[in-house]
């Protein structure tokens, strides 16, 4: 069967099965921040420093695995990859779950960050090459509202059973374990990516042009790779800032409180959600522009407000709801769709992962920081914060445009149905 003439219903089997690893990947992050720094800190005797360690290390993983998955994923198929990396992630998060002794945590945090940066990349791809023409863009989205789902499952979870101690905790880690394993067997349903089998048999034979690593890093692919990287990287620093320091913000700058916070950040996410279904419906047309070019300017002015008259109640509270509306147009959504568009198939998931590895380690470093400038001068916080989305607002206003999309550089011709 040709990949064109996907039955609709299938092709919304594989967005949502693929899809997933956006939810379990934003349920393993909340889950473990809540978790590792709350509900298990007590009885494990955690103190500040080992919950940094187990969190930073786990972002570190994350990149990792973003950066050799992506690579497996374009050599040995989507399929194998997605498969085996959920097997990773549902072993990883089973001895999160256990919690004793010490050391399974540690092991817990590598296992799934490495899982969930490997699926990332190879999902987005399975769910882009089986999407037919015309809507591509909105299935690669819909990974990402399924992202936001993620969080708001954990969030909801937290509500309830957030102050039962490490119970509350093993169930927190339980959902996301029953979640991975039956996304695991109806995985088993999927065939490989048709397009991908194509290009591999192409390049066997010497007729497909873009297959090499090496090509990554020269043109045309390599202003793809550069421009995607940037992007994503200058974007993601606010984005990582609120979302791993925005409670350290809220209660050092303003004299809130922790859970005045949460019920606030709660807010923002069904902003997103629908915005997001909004962009499912133009992401694949030509008014994708004006719509990204309205989301950016919208979290150019969430940042601008914070830094032009301080971090108070109202300019954090505008950033959260702004943010939450003008992400659903640009940032990660956006980020996701271009991957998949601009880069050859047969280097698809190895640009995806480097550009995922090398946005996440930036945040990362910048995590060391963050806290320090905020606390000595959150003004400068705010403005650097604002001069980074203001240089990723003009890469993907300005630059992507102009870049050669995959299909450009090489036509894959998609035949027979792939194996299964």
């Amino acid at each position: 069967m040709s990949q064109l003439a996907q039955p609709p219903g299938r092709t919304w089997k594989i967005a949502t099965l693929a899809g997933m690893a956006s939810y379990l990947d934003a349920g393993a992050l909340v889950t473990s921040g809540i978790v590792l720094g709350g509900s298990y800190t007590e009885a494990l005797a955690l103190d500040a420093g080992t919950v940094g360690a187990l969190l930073g290390l786990q972002t570190l993983m994350f990149a990792l695995g973003a950066l050799c998955g992506g690579r497996l994923g374009d050599l040995f198929g989507r399929r194998r990859v997605f498969t085996l990396s959920l097997l990773l992630y549902a072993a990883g998060i089973a001895m999160l779950l256990i919690a004793s002794p010490l050391w399974l945590l540690h092991v817990g945090v590598v296992a799934v960050g490495l899982a969930i940066g490997a699926d990332l990349a190879a999902s987005l791809a399975l769910i882009n090459e089986e999407s037919p023409d015309g809507h591509k863009g909105k299935m690669v989205i819909f990974s990402n509202i399924l992202w936001i789902g993620g969080i708001v499952a954990a969030m909801g979870l937290s509500a309830v059973v957030g102050s039962w101690g490490v119970l509350g905790g093993r169930i927190m880690f339980a959902h996301l374990l029953v979640v991975a394993i039956v996304v695991l067997v109806l995985r088993f349903t999927l065939r490989e990516s048709a397009e991908w089998v194509a290009a591999r048999s192409e390049a066997a034979a010497g007729g497909i042009q873009f297959s090499r690593i090496g090509q990554l890093f020269r043109a045309p692919v390599v202003f793809a790779v550069v421009a995607l990287g940037l992007y994503y990287a200058a974007w993601n620093l606010g984005a990582s800032t609120m979302g791993s320091f925005g409670t350290f913000l809220w209660t050092n700058l303003t004299g809130g409180e922790v859970a005045e916070y949460s019920r606030l950040s709660l807010l923002g996410l069904p902003v997103g959600f629908l915005a997001g279904l909004v962009f499912m419906r133009v992401v694949d047309r030509p008014a994708r522009y004006a719509w990204f070019a309205g989301g950016s300017a919208l979290i150019l002015v969430a940042w601008a407000l914070p830094a032009l008259f301080g971090a108070n109640r109202f300019t954090l509270v505008a950033v959260l709801l702004l943010s939450g509306l003008g992400n659903a147009f640009c940032g990660e959504g956006i980020y996701k769709v271009w991957s998949q568009e601009l880069i050859p198939t047969l280097l698809r998931t190895t640009a995806t992962g480097l550009t995922i590895a090398f946005a996440r380690v930036i945040a990362a470093f910048a995590a060391f920081v963050t806290p320090a400038i905020a606390l000595a001068n959150p003004a400068l916080l705010f403005w650097l914060l604002l001069a980074f989305t203001a240089a990723a607002n003009a890469i993907g206003l300005f630059w992507v445009p102009r870049l050669p999309k995959a299909r450009e550089l090489e036509d894959v011709p998609v035949g027979g149905g792939a194996p299964a």
